[in-house]
């Protein structure tokens, strides 16, 4: 049959119902740019949550954990090596915090071609002290070049600049929360007391907010130097080497090479940050089930539609059939009436889902919690486009496929003697 004569006919059908086609195709309309903008929505957000933990941890983070051996002297006298050995009241071994040979280990990992780069930490448990209080924390001895390149850590500075710790001697960036504790403002000095008991004054030249409330109430950042001298500790004193890896996906692998390479404990991201991808593939799963029930409530409302225009035109269908279109060229022209009304009102789903996502983009979202964020997250995905241009036509298709097949089984004879 000739494709412009079905055409011809499909369309002449869908103007002669021209009130239930816009039904149907605003459905799928509404449908696929309620589709976009969720999972777009969905997939900003997504991005957002994790990025407030993943933009601030290493790929792969080079330590040494306190805790028991792993092998007790019984386990290695040849007289008990084959025995079960039970040793109760095991303390941990006496081992340094700070990373042995640790410069040999930098220069070793900056070789490595996987790794993207990596930045020196030293973490340390101090007091704040204010006044005859003296509440708990947390420093981080830093290279705020390195850091900043690495974990963007001078956009969640709120007050100040990072680079003033490598600038301004004995000088600290406060956690908004401690600071908003000990009433501090940029420029004030303030003490704090290690574990060595030695008081030191610091000098407030920044204040950080990382949008995790737990965090800045205790976590404060110095220089590495700064926190060398704090420590009474040697100038080639670290604690930690955080790596970033071009490919992050790899870190579990790499991050068991190095713990065998350099005989140090090493974790990957995968695992100190599990429930994250677990919460973000739970979130883009309703997601997507929210996305295709719209899709697929839309193809019930295509699906009954075209059932009624069948039984409103079975005349003209037996008029067809009577003067030579076969049973196929029937079902073509109702398949491609489903088609017509799927792909127009996808293709104006698309594009108001597009517009939607912009205008969602753009809306003000201001919270003190999250300092880096201006707007409601958005992620512009292509994939999310060309999923709902899929969904759009396979609805579609199927919600025509049954009622062309029932068009085309109509028997010309049997409706025209019923008239």
């Amino acid at each position: 049959m000739n494709f412009k004569l079905t055409w011809n006919i499909a369309v002449a059908l869908l103007l002669a119902h021209l009130r239930q086609t816009i039904v149907a195709a605003t459905g799928v309309t509404f449908s696929i740019t309620m589709f976009i903008a969720l999972l777009s929505f969905m997939g900003g957000l997504n991005k957002l949550l994790d990025g407030l933990v993943i933009n601030r941890t290493p790929h792969i983070r080079l330590y040494n954990e306190i805790a028991a051996a792993r092998h007790q002297p019984v386990d290695l006298t040849n007289a008990y090596r084959h025995s079960y050995n039970f040793v109760s009241s095991v303390k941990p071994q006496n081992k340094r915090l700070g990373i042995y040979n640790s410069k040999a280990i930098m220069e070793a990992i900056a070789l490595d071609p996987r790794v993207q780069g990596l930045s020196p930490l030293i973490t340390a448990q101090i007091f704040y002290n204010t006044g005859q209080v003296n509440i708990t924390g947390l420093i981080n001895g830093i290279d705020p070049n390195m850091e900043n390149e690495l974990f963007l850590f001078g956009d969640y500075i709120i007050a100040g600049k990072f680079i003033d710790l490598k600038n301004t001697p004995n000088s600290i960036i406060l956690g908004k929360g401690i600071a908003k504790k000990m009433i501090v403002h940029l420029g004030d000095i303030i003490h704090v007391t290690p574990a060595n008991g030695n008081q030191v004054p610091l000098k407030v030249v920044g204040i950080y907010q990382s949008g995790l409330e737990e965090i800045d109430n205790k976590q404060s950042y110095t220089s590495i130097a700064t926190t060398q001298k704090l420590l009474d500790e040697s100038n080639n004193y670290i604690t930690d080497i955080q790596v970033k890896l071009k490919n992050i996906t790899e870190a579990p692998k790499i991050a068991a090479y190095y713990r065998q390479v350099f005989n140090i404990d090493a974790m990957d991201i995968q695992t100190a940050n599990s429930q994250f991808d677990t919460g973000s593939f739970i979130r883009s799963l309703i997601s997507y089930t929210v996305g295709v029930t719209l899709l697929i409530v839309a193809g019930f409302g295509i699906y009954n539609i075209l059932n009624m225009m069948i039984y409103e035109k079975l005349d003209s269908i037996a008029i067809l059939k009577a003067t030579g279109f076969s049973g196929k060229d029937v079902s073509r022209i109702f398949s491609t009436i489903a088609l017509g009304i799927g792909i127009f009102g996808g293709l104006a789903g698309l594009i108001l889902g597009f517009i939607l996502s912009v205008i969602i983009n753009h809306i003000p979202f201001n919270t003190t919690a999250l300092p880096t964020i201006k707007t409601y997250p958005i992620d512009f995905n292509i994939g999310f486009y060309f999923i709902a241009g899929l969904f759009s036509f396979l609805t579609t298709y199927f919600a025509g496929y049954f009622p062309s097949k029932k068009a085309s089984k109509v028997d010309p004879v049997i409706i025209i003697r019923g008239k």
